[in-house]
């Protein structure tokens, strides 16, 4: 595999065997990147040259083989060893959904992962996000950290200052019963910012 520095091919490149080296071009002038083209409409794929039921049902399956690949990646009792693995895992998770998910990924004090857990949907701002639904989920695994995220399915990762304001307010919460907020991550389309690298824990 060495031969092969995969990291260097582009997007087009990479999708050859499954769609061909024609299809893969023509799929890559309709759609602007990998998320829109893997989260178009089958109609739409089926449309296209070269894209028939087999080619499309391969499309179809990247995002869930890549969201089984970081779960079994952060599994319960996995070590946080980096930064880039939480983002690398949470990023599969958030950053193709059409509306806002907040979670949380409870860690013990050797930050050991006990749990991730979806724990709100909608609109993330300082009334729907409940600090002490968060703080009774960290109690219940016994957490002494926890890592908080949700996307923005605009695609941007910017922090809200909703976000700013949810993120001070949880980690008051929080440190009520000694848990600390390691950091709170923005997961946009292909990248996440860290509110704790911004300075706002």
């Amino acid at each position: 595999m060495d031969d092969y520095p995969l990291r260097d091919w582009s997007e087009a490149r990479l999708l050859r065997p499954i769609v061909g080296a024609a299809g893969a071009d023509r799929l890559f002038q309709r759609y602007k990147g990998l998320r829109d083209l893997l989260h178009a409409d089958a109609d739409a794929l089926l449309a296209c040259p070269g894209i028939g039921a087999s080619r499309l049902e391969a499309l179809q399956v990247l995002p869930e083989l890549a969201r089984r690949y970081y779960d079994e990646s952060l599994p319960c009792g996995a070590v946080i060893r980096s930064p880039s693995d939480t983002e690398a895992f949470l990023k599969s998770r958030l950053r193709h959904l059409g509306h806002e998910i907040f979670c949380c990924v409870f860690l013990d004090n050797r930050h050991r992962v006990l749990r991730f857990d979806e724990l709100f949907r909608g609109t993330i701002d300082g009334t729907s996000v409940y600090p002490r639904e968060v703080v009774k989920e960290a109690l219940a695994v016994n957490a002494a950290a926890v890592i908080l995220a949700h996307n923005h399915p605009s695609g941007v990762a910017e922090p809200s200052q909703a976000d700013e304001r949810i993120t001070r307010r949880l980690k008051s919460a929080l440190e009520l019963v000694d848990i600390r907020l390691l950091d709170h991550l923005i997961i946009g389309a292909g990248r996440a910012t860290s509110l704790a690298s911004r300075g706002i824990l």
